[in-house]
């Protein structure tokens, strides 16, 4: 029978039994639902609107009912993150062992109350961040501006919520997370990825950085910039082995220019500038200026100039 003769009720059954095989299988309604994209985009908003009270969330918020709003909205959040994180948990258990784990909502709570007293922590390196991108960018009229605006914030924002839930081994949420602010700005960072303070992204389309990666404090990079793995090492198996350290580590003070792409475990040394379009696979010195060995020249005296 070719696909031209294909019924409804064939094309169902084919989707039926193709589920059943392989590592990804059907879901059904005993089972613990998947994290839901919509409940955790509504997280990051709230949490957006707590840690940038009255640049987002209600505009008409003031210092008397600020500690209302941020005391409801935390309440709020807190409850919905847990179950969120729990789906999480559960997932990742009946993935691998094909079974329910009873502790996960226990679990699930203490960590979402753990993750809601970093809050403040996670605040303060923001503010950093909107401090870099305001004083690294001429264009930047206020630190509001930059809030608003700023790719390079919203992104941090989202990384920094994903990193303190990835250091607190939650399950499949901060890499949701991270994707959400890779959607919405075209910054992929991956939420393991280790970043100090007063980080910016100037314009930021195209950054991609990795999961092992550590970023030092006040290091600024462009658009385009890679901070990537060089090769993945496999095992006995032939799998890939997950968790080895593989991405650079970018010392303070760093700049990395535009469309620069830095690969493996190297070490870019403290105040090191890197030039645009430059590829990277070794260490580079502290203080080291690394630019293309020849610069190209289009003569505009000749005529043949755009």
């Amino acid at each position: 029978m070719t696909e031209q003769d294909y019924t409804l009720a064939d094309v169902v059954a084919l989707l039926v039994e193709s589920g059943d095989n392989g590592p990804v299988s059907h879901r059904y309604s005993d089972d613990m639902p998947m994290p839901s994209v919509e409940t955790l985009s509504e997280i990051v908003e709230s949490l957006r609107t707590v840690l940038f009270p009255g640049y987002f969330g209600p505009s008409e918020i003031t210092p008397d009912t600020m500690p209302y709003y941020i005391g409801a909205t935390l309440d709020r959040v807190e409850r919905q993150l847990a179950d969120q994180i729990n789906r999480g948990y559960c997932f990742v258990c009946e993935m691998e062992s094909g079974g329910k784990c009873r502790e996960c909502a226990d679990r699930a709570r203490d960590v979402a109350r753990t993750f809601i007293t970093r809050l403040p922590a996670i605040r303060r390196l923001l503010l950093k961040d909107v401090g870099a991108a305001y004083d690294g960018d001429p264009a930047a009229k206020s630190h509001g501006e930059t809030i608003f605006c700023y790719p390079s914030v919203r992104a941090l924002t989202n990384h920094r919520i994903a990193h303190e839930l990835y250091r607190l081994d939650v399950d499949i949420i901060p890499r949701i997370i991270g994707e959400m602010a890779h959607s919405d700005t075209g910054i992929d960072i991956h939420p393991g990825a280790t970043i100090g303070e007063s980080f910016f992204m100037d314009h930021g389309t195209g950054t991609v950085i990795g999961e092992t990666c550590i970023i030092g404090d006040n290091v600024r990079v462009y658009q385009g910039v890679t901070l990537g793995a060089k090769s993945f090492p496999k095992g006995d198996d032939e799998r890939l082995i997950k968790g080895l350290p593989r991405h650079p580590v970018v010392e303070d003070g760093v700049i990395v220019y535009a469309g620069a792409t830095i690969l493996g475990r190297v070490t870019i040394g403290k105040g090191a500038v890197i030039g645009g379009n430059v590829w990277i696979t070794g260490d580079v010195p502290a203080g080291a200026r690394i630019v293309q060995s020849r610069a190209l020249h289009q003569s505009f005296t000749d005529g043949s100039g755009i």
